[in-house]
């Protein structure tokens, strides 16, 4: 029987292989799906059941197949429905329960289009206005007046300027005030919570999404489409999946360069202005060359400088006192005193007049503070850059294409076209396509990226296989068991993706000082206008106290603030790279020192990461050199995984080959061949005993021994005589023993956790001295442990090689890849050993400690001269000696304090992280 039926609801290709991927699932039914004409032809035996047809499709979401002979309603766009009462309100209720009399329209908040008010009371008859509680990122209430997408496209992500969101873009929205109490209280705005939100960030994203696009709300699932033709439900702009090879672009990195650039190019004419009038008199009046740096300086603190005064100001608002409160405190006293001086000459007593008499000008000291810490916040953006290359190495695992049977014959189609119950067909060298299991023929299968170990598994007909694992020499037959999101490598990008997002930031140092700074500094300005007003001057009084109050405020801004964490944090990251530690995040730097438990892989990170021939057996009177020469000969022809380490081993000792005649792999257990007239056999012990060639007990008691050290071994036959056996091992690294001891005497509990079995795993944890280790561990076991200990406190750092090392590289407090390993635990980690060497890790951590303390200091300095200046400031020096605040005073200290920071962060460059 075969029935064409209409579908409501399809409008991409994503719903085309959802809507056939399911009807093709109902027993007894074979559909042929066409997008243009929005239809699908139903081949059955048995009479077709619509309704149940209807039902399975009603699973995967908002689809309908319609009998062409009794159309019912097709389905309408939100910005074509149409209300009856002509009432529409916004779906996510912006403005509380506002309604608007004017179909297809967006609303003015959010963009989204508007709705008719009956869909809302036909899910909700008995709707009452509600409120719901918000629960926003930790690091909004530190970027008040600064804007952020309501649909947290880029997470918890704020910008400077009011725009759209470049991924989404709907309207950007403003952090207030009353936004961020509102978070931990009830709030009567619209937003979704933050956290609920972040889950669905990326919904289950897998290979055959890239470069499609969906919904950010979801509002049909994990739907997707081939265009941003914008929610038919919702009617939002949608969002796009990264493609493979696809590069972002650093927006905040772009903006702060910008603004640097803009504001260095003013400050520059302003300081030689300023700090020229002191050694040369100008061509012109001293009135004109304020005039002329109060030009100068507008830009500079009105356009590059402006994101750092509105925090500063909601800083004090909410009294999260920060770096900020303290720039923007001091720049702001320092504008207008000029300003003021600048207008008003005479108002100012002769004793806080500068050279020659002349009124004090800061118009240099607030565009010099202002371009150091927008540099500042520049080295910071550039420290920090974005590793969501993670997820797009990921995806690039797996192949586009995947060999379909059809009907015995082979037919190349797009991953996104494979179902379960498909019949696949893998070539040597070709890359699995999704999990599933082997029906026809074997082969050796390249899962390193997967598990992390180096020596290929050979695999037979019922064998598992994982998408993204390399065929070896053989063509294979599979049947697909898991496709799209639910195969391993997805569930990995998956857990990388929701780990990344999980980590919390870390407070600033800087913040903390200033905590207890401000109050101290303000405290300190009204003191001093207070007992002015008693001592100062009679008839001047009110004058003095208000200068010299200001003035505590001028010369408190310590104008290196901004640089005391930047400048130790590039010195720091380029003498890390100088041996071999590469810093992608620097806030993983500045852990490191915390860092209390160690979780290791194995393979590639305490062991060399390839097999390598360990060591030759020999009987019967047979040498080394003969056994080897012989392995040799055999694996010049050999494509096996071990062959390459007995020819390194052979060229190595200088032996040569000789000529094999007649070479046979006999699959699943080794080879033979001719040499010199007789056949010699290299393999597995049942190579041996198919070709009868009996193995004495000796041998065999040896071969155990060798393999409970976690060695593999072929044994060597010649004729029909057993001569030896050769065995491989992945070869401990010189330096991992050493550096293991190290960070167990720092006081560092390092936990092994290797997807090796428990024989290997246990060798290597008793050679290298670890008591806890775990083996057998899949990706998520070792996610898991990480969230274990760091819900007990415990500050986790994770190094590793592997893509399964990935999920918990990014999950860990400090994740730390392996140079010579995958690109993709490289993009996940913040820290790359270059050298693939643990060693690294324990220069790490020094660097890490020498860091803190360099910071520590640069913060010392930073305020050290001002906190000195300040006395001066208040008038301290007055009675003795008739000095106040002038601006060469305000000048030295600038000065001094940047230059103090810069040398002092240089001495990082002298460290030494040789471990003794």
């Amino acid at each position: 029987m075969l029935q064409k039926y209409n579908i409501l609801g399809m409008t991409c290709s994503g719903c085309q292989k959802k809507i056939s991927e399911k009807l093709n699932s109902v027993n007894g039914i074979s559909a042929d799906v066409n997008l243009e004409t929005s239809s699908v032809e139903i081949t059955s035996d048995a009479e077709i059941n619509l309704n149940e047809l209807n039902k399975a499709l009603s699973e995967i979401g908002n689809y309908k197949l319609e009998d062409p002979n009794k159309p019912e309603n097709t389905f309408v766009k939100p910005q074509d429905r149409v209300s009856p009462s002509s009432v529409y309100y916004c779906p996510m209720e912006c403005e509380g329960d506002k309604v608007y009399f004017q179909q297809g329209k967006r609303c003015p908040d959010c963009n989204m289009y508007l709705v008719p008010i009956e869909e809302k009371l036909a899910k909700d008859p008995d709707h009452k206005p509600t409120y719901s509680s918000t629960n926003l990122p930790e690091n909004f209430k530190d970027h008040i007046g600064s804007f952020y997408c309501p649909m947290f496209c880029e997470g918890d992500k704020v910008y400077e300027e009011k725009t759209d969101c470049p991924v989404c873009h709907m309207h950007l929205e403003e952090i207030t005030e009353d936004l961020v109490k509102n978070s931990t209280s009830h709030s009567h705005h619209h937003h979704h919570d933050y956290h609920a939100h972040q889950q669905y960030e990326a919904p289950k994203v897998t290979d055959d999404m890239a470069g499609k696009y969906y919904c950010p709300m979801f509002c049909e699932g994990d739907k997707t489409y081939d265009s941003n033709v914008g929610c038919p439900v919702c009617g939002m702009d949608l969002v796009k999946y990264p493609e493979k090879g696809e590069e972002e672009t650093d927006d905040t990195y772009l903006i702060l360069k910008r603004k640097f650039i803009i504001s260095l190019a003013f400050t520059i004419p302003v300081f030689i202005l300023s700090m020229g009038g002191m050694l040369i008199d100008f061509p012109f009046s001293h009135k004109l060359q304020g005039i002329l740096e109060l030009i100068l300086t507008i830009p500079v603190l009105f356009y590059s400088g402006w994101f750092i005064m509105k925090r500063g100001w909601v800083s004090f608002k909410t009294w999260n006192l920060n770096m900020f409160s303290l720039i923007a405190l001091g720049v702001a006293a320092a504008f207008i005193f000029s300003i003021v001086a600048l207008a008003f000459p005479d108002l100012l007593p002769h004793e806080v007049r500068g050279h020659n008499q002349k009124e004090p000008l800061y118009f240099e000291a607030v565009s010099v503070i202002m371009t150091l810490v927008i540099l500042g916040q520049l080295m910071e953006a550039l420290a920090h850059k974005k590793t969501g290359n993670a997820i797009k190495e990921l995806m690039n695992l797996s192949p586009d294409e995947a060999n379909v049977m059809v009907n015995n014959e082979e037919k190349r189609v797009p991953l996104s076209e494979v179902k379960i119950g498909d019949v696949l067909k893998v070539k040597p060298g070709e890359k699995i396509p999704v999990d599933g299991k082997i029906i026809e023929g074997n082969s050796v299968v390249d899962e390193s990226m997967i598990t992390g170990e180096p020596i290929p598994v050979e695999k037979n007909i019922d064998d598992q296989v994982t998408s993204g694992t390399i065929n070896g020499n053989q063509v294979f037959l599979m049947k697909a068991e898991k496709v799209g999101d639910e195969t391993l490598l997805s569930k990995i990008i998956k857990m990388v993706n929701d780990a990344s997002r999980s980590r919390a930031p870390i407070q600033k140092l800087t913040d903390k000082v200033a905590k207890v700074f401000v109050p101290t500094v303000i405290l300190v300005a009204v003191l001093t206008f207070i007992l002015w007003q008693f001592f100062g001057p009679e008839g001047q009084k009110t004058l003095f106290a208000f200068i010299n109050a200001v003035a505590v405020l001028i010369v408190a801004c310590p104008c290196a603030l901004g640089l005391a964490t930047p400048m130790s944090l590039m010195v720091g990251i380029g003498k890390g790279a100088k041996n071999g530690i590469l810093i992608k995040n620097a806030e993983a730097l500045e852990l490191m020192h915390k860092v209390n438990v160690l979780i290791t892989d194995k393979t590639g990170t305490l062991t060399e990461g390839k097999p390598s021939l360990e060591h030759i057996e020999t009987i019967n009177n047979s040498s080394e050199n003969l056994i080897l020469k012989l392995a040799y000969s055999l694996n010049q022809n050999s494509e096996h995984p071990l062959s390459s380490a007995v020819i390194k081993k052979a060229k190595a000792d200088h032996i040569s080959a000789e000529k094999v005649e007649k070479f046979e792999n006999i699959s699943g257990k080794g080879v033979k061949g001719i040499i010199n007239g007789k056949t010699v056999y290299l393999g597995n012990e049942n190579l041996l005993v198919s070709n009868g060639i009996q193995i004495p007990e000796s041998l065999k008691l040896k071969a155990k021994e060798v393999q409970s050290k976690a060695h593999t071994l072929s044994y060597i036959a010649q004729e029909n005589e057993a001569l030896g056996f050769v065995s491989f091992s992945d070869k401990i690294k010189e330096s991992s023993r050493k550096a293991v001891q190290h960070l167990m005497n720092e006081g560092i509990e390092v936990i092994m956790m290797t997807g090796d079995n428990e024989n290997t795993a246990k060798a290597v944890a008793d050679e290298l001295g670890i008591k806890n280790y775990k083996a057998s561990c899949l990706p998520e076991d070792k996610l898991n442990e990480v969230k274990k200990l760091q819900e007990q406190g415990k500050i986790v750092a994770m190094t590793g090689d592997g893509i399964n090392d990935s999920p918990a590289l990014a999950q860990s407090n400090v994740g730390i890849a392996m140079g010579t390993g995958t690109d993709v635990a490289i993009e996940t980690a913040e820290i790359t050993l270059l050298k693939g060497d643990i060693l690294g890790i324990a220069k790490a951590k020094i660097l890490s400690e020498k860091l803190l303390r360099n910071i520590k200091e640069n913060l010392f300095f930073a305020f050290i001269y001002n906190v000195l200046g300040i006395p001066v400031a208040a008038g301290l020096l007055y009675p003795f000696f008739g000095i106040l605040l002038s601006p060469m005073i305000a000048a030295a200290a600038m000065s001094l304090s940047s230059l103090s920071v810069i040398l002092n962060s240089l001495r990082l460059n002298s460290v030494d992280l040789e471990i003794k």
